[in-house]
């Protein structure tokens, strides 16, 4: 079983916020050291991330295997066994379909679920097990908070990344997170 140290933030990803490139590429900078929080996620949410990549974003079942590749190898420790039985405890999400994310939350003592369907997630369900429900915006938008300098830099190595800088990185997390851009735009300018 993985504990986390006193105090730190451990947070499932659901597959909807890894599909997207730029918010995928942050939310896993984050994690990298210095970290802001610990990842975790199931087989099922990297299958779910990877039929998803291949059906909306078109992607070849390569680059799809690739990217869950190069996650398991950046984050092996991210990786949280889902037995069965426990998607029982988990009956007080409505869709069969959500449950395996509260399920390894609970198996990952995690802190919270990061995913924007936070609808599908009753907080009187998650409450239950001490697990809160984030859209990505909201968890962005409160690590910016807590670390603000530390985000900067992690959107600059972003940029770098990929040879653009901070605001080609903003611009392309607009969508998913548009009160955390905001914000940082308004810090920048």
């Amino acid at each position: 079983m993985i504990f986390a140290r006193e105090n730190e933030c451990v947070a499932v990803l659901d597959a909807c916020v890894l599909v997207p490139v730029s918010l995928c590429d942050l939310l896993l900078r984050l994690a990298e050291e210095p970290a802001i929080y610990r990842p975790r996620w199931s087989e099922e949410i990297l299958r779910e991330m990877s039929g998803a990549l291949r059906t909306k974003l078109r992607r070849s079942t390569e680059e799809a295997e690739w990217r869950q590749s190069q996650m398991e190898k950046a984050f092996p420790e991210a990786m949280i066994t889902v037995p069965p039985e426990l998607l029982k405890a988990a009956e007080c999400i409505p869709d069969p379909k959500d449950r395996h994310v509260l399920a390894a939350a609970i198996m990952g003592r995690a802190n919270l679920i990061v995913t924007q369907n936070t609808k599908h997630f009753p907080q009187s369900c998650v409450e239950k097990f001490s697990v809160v429900c984030q859209t990505a915006d909201v968890f962005l938008t409160r690590q910016y908070h807590l670390a603000p300098q530390l985000m900067l830099d992690k959107l600059d190595n972003q940029g770098a990344g990929i040879a653009k800088d901070r605001e080609f990185v903003l611009r392309s997390l607009r969508a998913a997170a548009p009160e955390f851009v905001r914000r940082v735009e308004s810090r920048i300018l």
